[in-house]
């Protein structure tokens, strides 16, 4: 079972020590940018490491744009010796439970960028409920929902 867990003082280092296979730098920030941003947005943002068996597997960061109004999922990343195991897809239904609660603001939209060469990443979001929107930022293709 994969459970989120706030980024804190105690485990933001484990964060750091997430790796990327080969090739996804490209299109996944690391989590010490996605930190960065996160203390900026800091009133409006959480970001958790995705936990399975008591080990950080992942990252990934919830944010809220007030001007839309929406929530954004950003940087999520498995690490790579745990890709393949499942845990990308789990990861998104927590997140996606997390954000109904809507502790940031009220919105049904959710959204986020996918690199359009980044097919496994585009199949898993499709099968949750994900359509492309027909924006595209650099080369990044952006997906929303609406949950209830």
């Amino acid at each position: 079972m994969v459970e989120l867990k706030p980024i804190t003082q105690e485990n933001f280092v484990e964060a750091f020590n997430l790796k990327l296979a080969p090739g996804q730098e490209e299109w996944v920030s690391h989590p010490m940018r996605s930190l960065a941003q996160a203390y900026v947005y800091r009133e409006q943002c959480q970001p958790f490491g995705i936990y399975a068996d008591g080990r950080m597997v992942g990252y990934v960061m919830v944010i809220y744009d007030y001007e839309i109004p929406e929530y954004d999922i950003w940087h999520m990343a498995i690490d790579k010796a745990e890709q393949g195991r499942g845990y990308g897809s789990e990861a998104l239904d927590r997140i996606l439970e997390f954000i109904r609660t809507k502790p940031f603001g009220d919105s049904d939209r959710v959204a986020l960028t996918c690199h359009g060469d980044n097919q496994v990443a585009l199949r898993l979001y499709a099968k949750k409920g994900f359509e492309a929107t027909g924006a595209v930022y650099d080369d990044e293709i952006e997906l929303a929902m609406t949950i209830g």
